[in-house]
């Protein structure tokens, strides 16, 4: 559909005067949004802005408490998915909704079989996915198993299943957040394709860049109400990173060049097993130096999150070794935290609510998990409140967690204040070596400027950092090496000044020819 004809035709969705509130919290306060026919709309703002609740509103997992919903000039009472889906609108999540032992022409049919006959209803199903295929460029084998797919195929196979229920309207959450940059360019080829077919889809995205690459307008939401619409030719990352946070953000990390110093941690053949004998961590060696952050980049799944369990004694050494200064481990002489922790290493877990955090502790109490030993914290028969409490409001303080009260609940702060509290309960150990999972998973864009700034000045105090991230951006903008794991496996190292996305996004797939003056292959 053209420029043209899309401004004559009525908008795909406008939501007038929408509020929805949850008790005393206001997710949405008076937002007006239109979407025209044919285009991809971004929707971005910070955690908590009120674009999930929106878009959920829209696709009926909510009722807005007041305000009027429109799908193509038509005004609807969308009361649940199915409301949606018969409107025309389908939502791809960010964690897929598939059968992963069942087929692909089974899970497109799951839940509209069609009737009793199956036979019959595999024959449309797959008529229809040639069709599609045809139409949308959505090449897929319809006899493949979902657990044998990629990732990007995965995707595919959700955006086929909200086709093939006529969805004219597609609401993509966060779709690139597990995609390798090649797949990601695949997916927005699909948007392309989609577009020349008058299919509208929003976009939800943190990745400002995605949104100026992919889409034709995008509205930005703060505090519950929509602040700003722009056609994305008229606007910038920075501009909308501004409107986003309600100041200027930078977007760009100024770090000087590390001047790494002498080992912090060696790792060598190290291999983790589960308990089927399947190897999560195969046979990895890399040295890890003072004073340089090195990156772990890979596909989300690939090993990270186990070698990162076992070096922070989490998971046990199946064979092979690691060592720090006064310390070696390996399947004969394992260890737990509590010593790696007195060895001058800190760990900040992937999953800060399963593993960093007690959601019922006090802020005060999650500020010394892991720590609560120490003479400063523990007396003779009680802990020492006080000195807690004041410990906690130094590092809330140090790292600008909001609101700064000790007393109040871990599980009352916003996601990316938890992750500020407990990078600091680890970072202000002064470690010898920090061990990071995903920092800023889930942080506004505000607090992500504020961690990558802390984590450069540890590692400029002389810290070893190993940073484990799916954000490519992320590791390229902090790390001064980095490897890249696939299957378990170092696939490849590269200097962070000699590497890109292009070239990452290879070795993640396991599909880069190396350039010996480029790449060393593990």
């Amino acid at each position: 559909m053209n420029r043209e004809s899309a401004s004559v035709a009525a908008p795909s969705v406008e939501m007038l005067g929408v509020c929805k509130r949850f008790g005393p919290v206001r997710a949405n306060e008076d937002v007006n949004l239109t979407v025209t026919a044919g285009h991809v709309h971004g929707i971005v703002g910070e955690n908590g802005a009120g674009k999930s609740t929106l878009m959920s509103i829209l696709y009926g997992y909510y009722e807005a408490d007041q305000g009027e919903l429109r799908v193509d000039g038509q005004r609807r009472t969308i009361a649940s998915p199915s409301d949606a889906i018969k409107a025309g609108v389908g939502m791809v999540h960010q964690h897929f909704m598939l059968v992963e032992n069942l087929t692909v022409v089974e899970n497109v049919m799951l839940g509209a079989e069609g009737g009793w006959h199956l036979q019959r209803g595999r024959r449309q199903v797959r008529d229809a996915l040639a069709r599609l295929e045809q139409d949308y460029g959505l090449e897929i084998d319809p006899d493949a198993r979902i657990d044998e797919l990629a990732v990007g195929l995965r995707q595919r196979v959700e955006i086929l299943k909200a086709l093939y229920r006529g969805a004219r309207i597609l609401i993509l959450d966060e779709p690139t957040g597990v995609l390798t940059p090649q797949e990601t360019a695949k997916l927005f080829d699909i948007l392309g394709a989609l577009k020349q077919q008058g299919v509208t889809t929003l976009l939800i995205t943190h990745k400002l860049r995605e949104i100026m690459t992919v889409t034709d307008r995008v509205s930005v939401m703060r505090g519950g109400r929509l602040v700003a619409d722009r056609d994305t030719a008229d606007t910038s990352q920075s501009e909308l990173a501004e409107l986003m946070v309600g100041r200027k953000v930078l977007l760009t990390l100024d770090k000087a060049p590390a001047t790494p110093g002498e080992d912090a941690l060696i790792v060598d053949a190290l291999s983790q097993r589960d308990r089927h004998g399947v190897a999560r961590v195969d046979r990895v060696s890399f040295c890890l130096r003072r004073g340089e952050i090195l990156g772990v980049a890979g596909v989300s799944g690939n090993g990270q999150s186990e070698l990162l369990e076992v070096l922070s004694g989490m998971r046990p050494v199946s064979s092979g070794r690691f060592s720090l200064p006064g310390i070696q481990v390996d399947a004969d002489r394992q260890t737990d935290p509590a010593r790696l922790r007195s060895l001058g290493l800190a760990h900040v877990p992937e999953d800060r609510h399963r593993c960093g955090m007690v959601g019922s502790f006090a802020a005060a109490e999650t500020a010394i998990l892991g720590h609560q030993a120490q003479p400063q914290f523990n007396g003779h028969l009680l802990s020492r409140g006080r000195a807690i409490r004041r410990h906690c409001a130094q590092l809330m303080s140090s790292f600008d967690v909001r609101p700064p009260n000790p007393l109040l609940r871990s599980a009352a702060f916003s996601g990316g204040n938890q992750q500020k509290l407990i990078l600091a309960r680890e970072m202000e150990t002064r470690p010898r070596v920090l061990l990071v999972g995903q920092p800023t998973r889930g942080v506004d864009i505000g607090a992500i400027e504020f961690i990558h700034r802390k984590l450069v000045a540890l590692r400029d105090a002389g810290a070893g950092i190993l940073l484990v991230s799916v954000e490519l951006e992320e590791i390229l903008s902090l790390s001064d090496r980095i490897v890249v794991m696939f299957e378990g496996r170092i696939v490849g190292e590269v200097a962070a000044s000699q590497a890109d996305e292009q070239l990452l996004g290879l070795m993640m797939a396991n599909a880069h020819t190396p350039d010996s003056a480029t790449v060393r292959v593990a």
